[in-house]
């Protein structure tokens, strides 16, 4: 029987404040304490799965499940960040003792004097901004100049905008594979293409690209030197640089995601599909938009039920995230959260894990494929899962 592992990436779903949020100036952030009682939100699926059973989600509105059909933990995270790269290669057995910089003065004269020669255009902002007031901001002097707008956030991440009139998406592409090599003097953990369209306020469009700095060994390396397919779903090949990928199958909505994740099951491979579902962090988690978060937390539950029809014997599915994005606090920036996990497949108990660490993931899923972590972090959670024989 092959054996395949589905992780699906829930960008931002936070359960609640993580012992160390105070550090990050993340006390009391709750991403779906947030959004649990609005009308919008209506998870039956994430419920069954025992999504309101795990240790310190209380039931507010919303009574534990007491049968649930999957099992359930909390996870923790020890890398020293709440960003997207950090995240996301902490679930794939790294965790990151030294944090990635941040630049909450603007980037320094050196590093925009090499962009500035390298792609022989101006810069605009340098500064901390918010993606969509930026646009607003400064899209009418980039149209009269074709200056390149280039801002940050609270992450490690170098972002520029360009309208697609101006630059042309291909172009912009280019000119962030410029920046990605200067970046990597840095140690900046991604670069940002973030082109916009149409005429002021001006509207983000679907072609953002993500180039990360390189990862280490992780989970993605393991799998590929095990001999079986690790196919990334969504932003998951920018995150990994590439690295560690067979296949990358790209997408521009959460929807888009689901639809390619329904496909792969039906598909004939061994291995892992690591799927990142990006809009609930991009679209509702930075704009503060709660209602919108919620809505899309059910449009997710939706297919869910397909995802968990389509499952095969051998196969494995689990839900996650990589950190926080509360929509009703002040701060438009990633929260340090813990986060779900929520584990189900042919065979296994359902059980309360209790409180784990995002690297388990990753054990969990080399134990199951049947391959050695060697140096990787973390515990598997396979053992408690099994049934007793």
């Amino acid at each position: 029987m092959k054996k395949r592992v589905f992780i699906i990436v829930l960008d931002s779903f936070g359960i609640g404040a993580a012992p160390d949020a105070d550090r990050f100036g993340d006390a009391g952030s709750n991403t779906l304490g947030a959004i649990r009682d609005l009308p919008e939100f209506d998870c039956p699926n994430l419920r069954s799965l025992g999504l309101f059973d795990i240790d310190g989600v209380n039931g507010g509105g919303r009574e534990k499940s007491g049968s649930s059909r999957g099992s359930y933990a909390r996870l923790r995270e020890l890398s020293l960040g709440k960003d997207t790269t950090i995240g996301h290669w902490e679930l794939a057995g790294v965790i990151s003792r030294s944090p990635l910089p941040t630049f909450p003065n603007g980037f320094d004269e050196r590093l925009i004097g090499r962009l500035e020669r390298e792609t022989g255009r101006k810069v605009l902002c340098n500064k901390p901004y918010s993606g969509t007031e930026v646009i607003k901001d400064y899209g009418a002097r980039h149209i009269a100049t074709g200056d390149l707008i280039v801002y940050t956030s609270a992450d490690s991440v170098l972002q520029i905008a360009a309208h697609e009139d101006v630059i042309p998406v291909a172009e912009l592409y280019r000119i962030c594979e410029i920046a990605r090599k200067i970046a990597d003097d840095y140690g900046i953990g991604r670069v940002i293409a973030r082109p916009f369209v149409g005429e002021y306020p001006f509207t983000r469009t679907a072609n953002r690209h993500d180039y990360s700095i390189a990862p280490p060994f992780t989970m993605l390396d393991a799998v590929c030197g095990g001999g079986k397919q690790v196919i990334a779903v969504g932003k998951i090949n920018d995150i990994f640089a590439g690295r560690g990928i067979t296949k990358s199958v790209r997408t521009k909505s959460n929807e888009e995601g689901m639809d390619r994740t329904i496909e792969l099951l039906k598909a004939d491979f061994e291995g892992l599909c690591f799927v990142n579902l990006v809009e609930f962090d991009s679209s509702f988690g930075h704009r503060n938009d709660a209602k919108g978060y919620a809505r899309a937390m059910t449009a997710f539950d939706r297919r869910l039920s397909e995802v968990m029809s389509g499952l095969n014997d051998g196969d494995l599915l689990m839900i996650t995230a990589d950190h926080g994005c509360d929509p009703s606090t002040p701060s438009t920036d990633h929260s340090r959260e813990y986060v779900p996990l929520l584990i189900c497949g042919a065979g296994l108990k359902s059980v309360n894990l209790g409180t784990g660490h995002f690297s388990d993931v990753a054990a969990t899923t080399l134990d199951y494929l049947d391959i050695d972590k060697g140096t990787l972090c973390g515990d598997s959670f396979l053992p408690l899962l099994k049934e007793r024989t």
